[in-house]
């Protein structure tokens, strides 16, 4: 895996190891979503061009870029993953919202601290600028889960306007601990639920 042998070059065995567990964990959370759908009588995408474009992006720069934009899928789809814990019609579903959910919680602190120390030099006028590039991204993968999971939202009793925004929120604060910055420096611009 391309993510993996870039964390190998990089001469750090441990946190080599903690990354096969957390790719582990995500291709777990692909088969839970495929029992689901099969619970559903519903079928798989063998690809998406969201999904295309995520790996693309994600492997044109170093492994600090790859890591960053996971922070950054994971954070922004923590309030779908919470939603269908909490309100999925179905109780196969909400088991699966719940299990997904508590394993991302770790994995944003793992992505977190890994950032945070690979960051801690940056300077502070470097850290904005990382921080709102990131915003672009986030609101990018934000409003592609708000329209393609749009159903999905609405069948979770939660409007994709507001899972949008809470989103945002979870990216901010995410990111504001990543890059040790201001929340002032990623806020943005305010958004309401």
């Amino acid at each position: 895996m391309h993510l993996l042998a870039r964390a190998e070059r990089a001469g750090d065995p441990a946190y080599t190891r903690a990354l096969a567990l957390l790719v582990e964990e995500e291709q777990k959370h692909s088969r839970l979503f495929a029992r689901g759908l099969d619970h559903l009588n519903g079928s798989t995408l063998s690809s998406h061009w969201s999904d295309a474009v995520f790996t693309r992006f994600r492997r044109m720069l170093g492994l600090r870029t790859e890591i960053a934009l996971f922070l950054i899928a994971e954070a922004t789809a923590m309030e779908y993953f919470r939603a269908l814990a909490t309100s999925a019609p179905d109780p196969v579903l909400r088991g699966i919202g719940r299990r997904i959910s508590t394993d991302e919680v770790e994995h944003l602190r793992f992505q977190v601290d890994r950032l945070g120390a690979g960051f801690a030099g940056t300077s502070a006028i470097g850290r904005v600028f990382l921080g709102l590039a990131w915003g672009v991204v986030a609101a990018g993968a934000s409003t592609v889960l708000a329209v393609d999971h749009r159903g999905a939202l609405l069948a979770c009793g939660l409007r994709p306007a507001t899972y949008w925004a809470r989103a945002m929120r979870q990216f901010r604060r995410s990111a504001t601990d990543a890059l040790g910055a201001s929340a002032s420096a990623i806020r943005g611009p305010s958004v309401r639920p």
